[in-house]
């Protein structure tokens, strides 16, 4: 039976070399969608880096779906909550994306909505596997890796899309 292997303190659960590369690949994606998506939430909202960063964020959290999707294969069934956590964050990316690009009616509020809690469910996701072995999350319970980025975040959501609209609104006034 595979032990795995502890890298910087977090156990990796298989030393199996295709395994290894899954997790480096996913690992490296995963920090550029998170330092991506801050970019996108920081940066002003016109063509240039915003657009840049959100389309980094999307295309790098493809790479996260796909070796979470892999991942998880492998260690069926133990990482299914981890599966269903990365199939919601990319459709809620998708759709996000998808309403910006295509131009919905009323695209902004489901652009902001899909983008936002596909990074809350991003981090939901990596502090419910790592939390556990991370300084200062190890001492939360576990419950908190499910709703602390949720309890950030949505508050954070709210307060945008209440910016936004009535920013919309102002605009729309004769």
């Amino acid at each position: 039976m595979d032990q795995g292997v502890v890298v910087l303190g977090i156990p990796i659960p298989s030393s199996s070399p295709v395994f290894l590369s899954l997790v480096a690949v996913h690992v490296a994606a995963g920090l550029v969608s998170t330092i991506a998506g801050i970019g996108a939430m920081w940066s002003p909202k016109r063509a240039g880096p915003h657009p840049f960063a959100g389309t980094v964020y999307y295309w790098s959290l493809v790479v996260v779906s796909l070796t979470m999707a892999a991942l998880s294969i492998l260690r069926w069934p133990h990482d299914t909550h981890l599966l269903v956590l990365g199939i919601l964050s990319f459709g809620a990316a998708a759709v996000g994306r998808m309403a910006r690009r295509c131009l919905w009616r009323g695209w902004l509020p489901v652009h902001v909505t899909g983008m936002s809690v596909s990074y809350i469910l991003l981090l939901t996701a990596f502090y419910v596997d790592n939390g556990p072995n991370l300084p200062l999350w190890r001492s939360l319970p576990p419950v908190a890796h499910w709703l602390l980025p949720g309890a950030v975040g949505v508050p954070i959501l709210l307060r945008t899309l209440r910016r936004h609209l009535l920013i919309a609104r102002t605009r729309a006034l004769p």
